[in-house]
């Protein structure tokens, strides 16, 4: 049975005392997971404190986050929406690296699975050494997973990596958009290394659908 990823910043889900809805954002978040029909979503920026699950019943997702301690700013976050009736064939609960990496393995036919990782790199006004770190253990968790495994990396990389595939051409396809940034030097790297392509590239899509923020520069 197919299943269908997706990655998603939400940019939070934590819920204000003076909202006024009657749903939590991750009901929400979870009503439209289920109408594009996504199994597994990474997503970002969630902002929950350390580690924790929250079952949406009703819209039959269950929510898992890994984020910073309680006691300190309430930023970045990283977690997991999975339907219910997937989280049985999970080899075990999905792990929290720190607030921006996450990991999940997935039983898929047989003796085969699945590594998803869900990420939210730092941006490109964070110091050089918080985004060193953040690839030196991306780097680590890829590295880590076994070959045989099936590896997919999703998530918030805040980059762009641009359209130059003759000097990329085993990474990106040949519907990237615009120039490359230093973060997206930083994934394009990343993604050389481990024989990993930028998937979004290599669709022909409209523009709107090829990125999911840009900068008004």
């Amino acid at each position: 049975i197919p299943i269908t990823v997706g990655a998603w910043n939400v940019r939070t889900l934590l819920d204000k005392d003076d909202a006024n809805r009657p749903e939590r954002r991750t009901a929400l978040v979870a009503k439209e997971l289920s109408r594009y029909k996504v199994d597994i979503a990474a997503l970002s920026e969630t902002r929950f404190a350390e580690e924790g699950q929250l079952r949406e019943l009703k819209a039959g997702y269950t929510f898992f986050w890994s984020g910073r301690g309680k006691d300190e700013r309430r930023e970045s976050g990283v977690g997991f929406a999975i339907k219910n009736d997937l989280i049985g064939k999970l080899t075990s609960l999905p792990k929290g690296v720190n607030d921006r990496l996450m990991t999940l393995t997935l039983q898929l036919k047989g003796k085969r699975y699945a590594t998803i990782v869900s990420c939210y790199a730092p941006t490109m006004t964070n110091p050089d050494d918080i985004k060193d770190k953040f690839y030196e253990e991306l780097d680590t968790i890829i590295a880590s997973t076994p070959k045989q495994d099936k590896l997919v990396v999703l998530g918030d990389f805040n980059a762009r990596v641009g359209s130059d595939v003759e000097a990329w051409d085993e990474v990106i396809g040949k519907h990237g958009v615009g120039s490359c940034n230093s973060n997206g030097l930083l994934l394009l790297r990343l993604c050389a290394e481990h024989h990993l392509s930028v998937t979004n590239t290599l669709f022909q899509l409209p523009i709107r659908n090829k990125t999911t923020w840009m900068h008004s520069r």
